[in-house]
């Protein structure tokens, strides 16, 4: 009887330790899985903070477009003429670039755009800059001046049905219009980077 006890109390001992050990697992188990939880959840934050900058800066990109646009009104009614001509300082090019350049590049953007705000941010933090560029093949010349390729001819009433808008289609007699192309870049916060690109004629 004795030694059925001993035995009896060994063999509890033996499954108290097992106990201990499983307890212990489950803890370090559980401790990763809510670490895991946690950084889920911290990642998933900043993600979405991500996405409401990048929307708020696609939106002030219009800021950039409407300022570039109210130039270009003022400088159509100029005389004598002055769009055929590059303004840098005013990021007005007076052709396409020959190459499509990288929009993200700062090189591209480094005194060749103009910045509004007078060059400081908002106050939301986003940073807005724009350039133009007159869609012809020449710079320096006027848009019907060689093969330039950056002009509408469009019917003043609008009622010619055989009438193409395409580039270089059948010119009629009717106002002509010059294709621009307005490139905005907007640096915001958490440095999103945001770039618009819209067509215009005038």
């Amino acid at each position: 009887m004795t030694n059925r006890n001993a035995s009896m109390q060994r063999s509890m001992h033996k499954q108290r330790g097992i106990v201990l050990l499983v307890a212990l697992t489950v803890l370090v188990a559980m401790s990763l899985a809510g670490v895991a939880l946690m950084r889920s959840v911290d990642n998933t934050v900043v993600i979405a903070g991500n996405i409401a900058f990048k929307q708020a800066s696609l939106q002030v990109s219009d800021r950039g477009s409407n300022n570039a646009w109210s130039w270009l009104m003022t400088q159509n009614i100029a005389v004598p003429p002055v769009l055929q001509n590059d303004d840098p300082t005013n990021g007005y090019f007076s052709s396409r670039p020959p190459t499509e350049p990288d929009w993200f590049d700062d090189n591209t953007w480094a005194g060749q755009s103009l910045t509004t705000n007078g060059g400081l941010p908002d106050s939301t933090g986003n940073t807005v800059q724009y350039m133009i560029h007159r869609m012809c093949t020449q710079p320096g010349l006027q848009y019907n001046e060689g093969n330039q390729l950056c002009v509408l001819y469009f019917p003043p009433a609008d009622k010619l049905s055989s009438g193409s808008k395409a580039v270089g289609a059948a010119v009629y007699q009717s106002v002509p219009q010059v294709y621009y192309r307005i490139t905005t870049r907007v640096l915001g916060p958490r440095n999103s980077v945001t770039i618009t690109q819209s067509s215009v004629v005038m």
